[in-house]
């Protein structure tokens, strides 16, 4: 659309793209406190590798199948709401990490009194705080797909998620340029009280400036017909209104259209939260970097990815403007996208040279992470009806949380096996070598599942 048309039609959805981004800061901002005090409150309360990877396990664990009621919840109470309950339940979960060893004393005094002792005290106190913040942070990603759904066409969403999306790498920037300085001055607890308090400034313009577009008294009528111009989606969701019954999970199960965003989030989120939870631990065993000399080479990294996330969710309009379908000139886009990660199989035999190496090829294989993660979200929108996004959304969201478990379970027992046996670094070896793969045998269960793009509309 060129600029002259669009100024005619209007920006207002942008604005809301805007908000959607800043919620996505606060989230990632909110998960990454952890992880960077991480070396501080493994040294403090003596934690294993095993006993950080449970706590970052339980996070992804919880949020996995919160997710895929978060999906449903949403898509039945609405965006608007669905979006401020679950920013309120994950900034007080946030918050309630300064209080995980009295937390922690108490759950054990509990359990050692019906005589079980399941977790030491701050790791059983974290565990909680850590659900509790999953159990609100799961509602951030399906409420953020469902609301790019309503506010943009077909062709612009992946550009609209890719923005929104890079939200995470601004958070996950912001994070290291905060969080240490915080700690070094106030201490650990005040880092999870300051930062988990910002979600409710945000809710503040979420109630002012959201609504759905056909009660949305800013936009324009223009801008209103352009949000609604795919003709073939606006005759599914007539359909779905006139059916009037709800979709069931089980019903969303028997399309392999959802079996292909599933997988490939299986395949691929839990390489995400790799680089997100384990970077900083890698850093101090590897070259001794921790407290606020971590600040600089995490922040260029996730620098790195905000590229990606943009720069990605671009990308498909150059096979679109050709002719293809969004689905297939996504997936076009994905598997070029699928084939930067190979580059982390550099990062440690080339990390002699030096820390920024690893911190170069990582930040690729990260930035390349978010740039597949906004194409993947948008390959729902593509071929479902927007009362099913949420869903589906949650579905997919379930299998990558799982994804995450089980990467995270794995990290933790390679690095105290190898660690044990003097040879961390070939414990980083391996699991850089699994993240690197992940994308292209995600792409190709994808396109055996979906060869080709085929909209839903028997919903």
């Amino acid at each position: 659309m060129t600029s002259q048309v669009q100024k005619q039609v209007g920006k207002y959805r942008w604005t809301i793209c805007a908000l959607l981004f800043a919620a996505t800061t606060i989230n990632y901002l909110d998960r990454q406190v952890l992880s960077l005090l991480q070396p501080t409150l493994s040294k403090e309360y003596h934690w294993t590798n095993t006993d950080y990877a449970n706590i970052t396990a339980i996070f992804q664990f919880v949020y996995a199948f919160a997710l895929l009621f978060a999906g449903r919840i949403i898509d039945r109470i609405g965006t608007k709401k669905g979006y401020s309950w679950a920013l309120i339940i994950w900034s007080l979960g946030a918050m309630l990490h300064a209080l995980a060893i009295p937390m922690g004393e108490a759950l054990v005094s509990f359990f050692g009194f019906v005589g079980l002792t399941l977790f030491p005290i701050s790791v059983f106190g974290f565990l909680v705080s850590r659900s509790v913040l999953a159990i609100g942070e799961a509602g951030n990603f399906p409420a953020a797909i469902k609301a790019t759904a309503e506010y943009f066409p077909k062709k612009d969403r992946a550009y609209a998620t890719g923005i929104f999306n890079s939200g995470a790498n601004i958070g996950a920037v912001l994070a290291p340029l905060t969080v240490p300085w915080i700690e070094t001055h106030w201490g650990w607890q005040a880092a999870f009280i300051s930062i988990g308090a910002m979600g409710f400034l945000w809710l503040i313009f979420w109630w002012v400036y959201y609504d759905k577009p056909e009660k949305q008294k800013r936009l324009s009528q223009a801008e209103l017909a352009y949000i609604n111009s795919d003709d073939a989606e606006k005759g599914v969701e007539k359909i779905k209104e006139n059916a009037g019954h709800k979709v069931k999970w089980t019903t969303l199960l028997g399309y392999k259209q959802t079996w292909a965003f599933a997988i490939g989030k299986f395949m691929t989120d839990g390489v995400w939260w790799f680089f997100l939870f384990w970077l900083p631990a890698y850093l101090d065993a590897q070259y001794g970097i921790n407290g606020e000399a971590i600040m600089l080479p995490l922040a260029v990294l996730y620098t790195m990815t905000m590229f990606g996330s943009i720069g990605g969710g671009y990308f498909p309009k150059y096979f679109i403007n050709k002719g293809y379908s969004p689905y297939d000139g996504r997936m076009r886009a994905m598997f070029i996208i699928a084939l930067f990660p190979l580059l982390v199989l550099l990062a440690q035999p080339l990390g002699h040279y030096g820390f920024w190496i690893p911190v170069f090829f990582i930040g690729i294989g990260a930035s390349a992470h978010q740039a597949w993660s906004a194409n993947i979200f948008t390959t729902v929108s593509d071929m479902f009806p927007k009362k099913a996004v949420g869903t589906v959304t949650g579905i997919g969201g379930l299998a990558g949380g799982l994804g995450g478990v089980v990467i995270s379970k794995i990290g933790g027992w390679i690095f105290d096996a190898y660690d044990k046996a003097g040879h961390l670094s070939t414990g980083y070896t391996i699991m850089f070598a699994i993240c690197s793969v992940a994308y292209l045998i995600a792409w190709l269960c994808m396109k055996a599942l979906v060869p080709r793009y085929k909209l839903i509309t028997d919903l």
